[in-house]
């Protein structure tokens, strides 16, 4: 409005641009009109103590999300409205002096509401209201003393309004701007609260706020989940996660190298039979874009626990297969005790399978299919030849050669199970 008002009033020192005479008395109304607002807004600002009293008081009765602010902290609400009223209305006198201080105040309302919490349609139906409250005190004013001039106010009725949707805008803008800050600094605070966690540096004493951040129990059962996907881009950013099943409640974590999942297993500590069964279904039901391969962790206790998952969860990782899949960590042991220790595993496959090496490289690739089938198989000799469509006596033919060149013994168990490992250290260490 003072915008408006001050240009109507310069149009009176300027050549009226149609027939004189209409302008002329347009002219001459709008400037009796300001001057009637003008005494009647002084009026106002003589009574602002009672006009915010009213105002507070109708937020209370008619603004629910306003009532409990005003019940909380009545002197803060009140000292806000009388602020907001005395640069406002005195801007209706004077724009170029109270503009800019009403709309840093208007600026500031937006801001504090949207830190407390308030719903914007409150904060701007608070300032309709005070907008509709001053309109009326106007035109009460001006009836009662003046009654002649009420007339006049239509011509600045507009411009009223027009002030207070401006001062609308202000607010909304300043409130949608301190909520994008606030929602930054959120998410901010529990990427750093979820980073603590997986890097195990998070302090014991902030482990309660931590909870309540992400919305996790603090002596709940944790796996983590380790995702590493192909189409991650160098800087770390990397597609939407996958899916999980509905009720997981997972919180998501994403590193320099891989995706990490915080999965919550249960609110009770302490050995947890469903757990195991938990993970080897979300592991079943894990959908990966091709490529894409994911190691899932065995489970801890609390969240001061959740980097040793995390650990966990990674070790799991680096058992997967090269080619893409899902890795439980507790039923992939044996590929975890190789991938932890790639020295020693190197090691041992060298020492069990070295002497293959001699043999051309499609003899040395034939026997270890065969002992790998023969693994897969539980040492069954025909399940193994079906899987390589070949006859029983050949698996047992290639397995003795096997045997001839190692020195192993397939039948003695410490020989079986170096030569599993030393086959897990082959496929995983050297692809």
């Amino acid at each position: 409005m003072p915008q408006v008002v001050r240009s109507r009033v310069r149009a009176l020192h300027t050549p009226p641009p149609v027939a004189p005479a209409p302008c002329r008395f347009r002219s001459l109304a709008d400037r009796e009109a300001v001057a009637v607002l003008h005494r009647a807004a002084r009026v106002l600002v003589a009574a602002l103590p009672e006009l915010t009293d009213r105002l507070v008081e109708a937020l209370r009765e008619r603004e629910p999300a306003y009532r409990a602010a005003i019940e909380a902290d009545p002197a803060e609400i009140w000292q806000e409205v009388h602020h907001s009223l005395r640069h406002n209305v005195g801007s209706l006198i004077q724009p170029r002096e109270f503009r800019d201080a009403a709309h840093r105040t208007s600026r500031r309302i937006g801001e504090v509401r949207a830190e407390q919490g308030l719903p914007l349609d409150a904060v701007l139906h608070a300032f309709r209201m005070g907008g509709a409250m001053v309109w009326q005190d106007l035109v009460d004013e001006t009836a009662r003393r003046h009654p002649e001039d009420i007339r006049l106010l239509v011509h600045v009725a507009a411009d009223v309004w027009n002030f207070v949707d401006e001062h609308c805008g202000v607010v909304a803008d300043a409130y949608r701007g301190a909520e994008r800050r606030l929602a930054w600094r959120r998410e901010n605070r529990q990427r750093l609260m979820t980073a603590a966690l997986l890097d195990g540096t998070a302090r014991v004493a902030d482990l309660p706020d931590t909870a309540a951040a992400l919305g996790l129990p603090e002596n709940g059962r944790y796996a983590v989940l380790a995702l590493c996907d192909a189409r991650r881009t160098p800087h770390g950013a990397a597609h939407p996660p996958p899916d999980l099943p509905a009720g997981t409640g997972a919180v998501w974590h994403a590193g320099p190298e891989a995706e990490y999942a915080i999965l919550p297993l249960g609110r009770d500590e302490g050995a947890d039979p469903d757990a195991a069964g938990a993970l080897t279904c979300l592991a079943a039901a894990l959908r990966l874009p091709p490529g894409a391969r994911a190691g899932i962790g065995s489970a801890v206790d609390g969240l001061a626990a959740v980097g040793d998952a995390r650990r966990l969860a990674e070790t799991a990782l680096r058992a997967c297969p090269a080619g893409g899949g899902v890795v439980l960590l507790d039923e992939h042991l044996p590929a975890a005790l190789v991938v932890s220790s790639p020295g020693l595993g190197a090691a041992l496959a060298d020492r069990v399978l070295g002497p293959l090496d001699r043999l051309d490289a499609a003899d040395r690739d034939v026997l270890i299919e065969t002992l790998t089938a023969w693994f897969d198989a539980d040492g069954s000799a025909p399940r193994a030849g079906a899987r390589l469509y070949c006859h029983r006596n050949t698996v047992l033919n290639r397995l003795r050669r096997f045997e001839q060149l190692t020195g192993r013994c397939l039948t003695r168990p410490s020989d079986a199970v170096e030569v599993s490992l030393a086959l897990t250290a082959r496929r995983l260490l050297t692809g």
